[in-house]
C-alpha cells in the first residue's frame, strides 16, 4: 500500500486538469446523500421556480450584477 507521500507524488505528476478532476471526485466522496436532502417546502419552491423559467415569467439579473453583490456582501 502506498504511503500518503507516494500518492501525493503520483498525483502531482498528473496534468492540472487531471488533478482538478481528481480533487473534485475526492471532495464529492466526502459528502453524504443526507447533505442534499431537501424538505418538501424546498422541493415545492424548486418546482415553482422551474415552472417560472419554462413559462418565461422568471426575472433574471445580469451575472456581473449578481457577482458584484456577492463580493460586496463578503468583503
Amino acid at each position: 500500500m502506498n504511503t500518503i507521500q507516494e500518492v501525493r507524488q503520483e498525483v502531482m505528476s498528473l496534468s492540472a486538469s487531471e488533478r482538478a478532476c481528481l480533487a473534485h471526485e475526492i471532495i464529492l466522496s466526502l459528502d453524504t446523500s443526507a447533505d442534499y436532502e431537501l424538505s418538501a417546502g424546498q422541493e415545492t419552491e424548486i418546482q415553482r421556480r422551474i415552472q417560472m423559467v419554462k413559462d418565461g415569467t422568471a426575472a433574471g439579473r445580469p451575472s456581473d450584477e449578481v457577482f458584484s453583490a456577492i463580493k460586496a456582501k463578503y468583503k
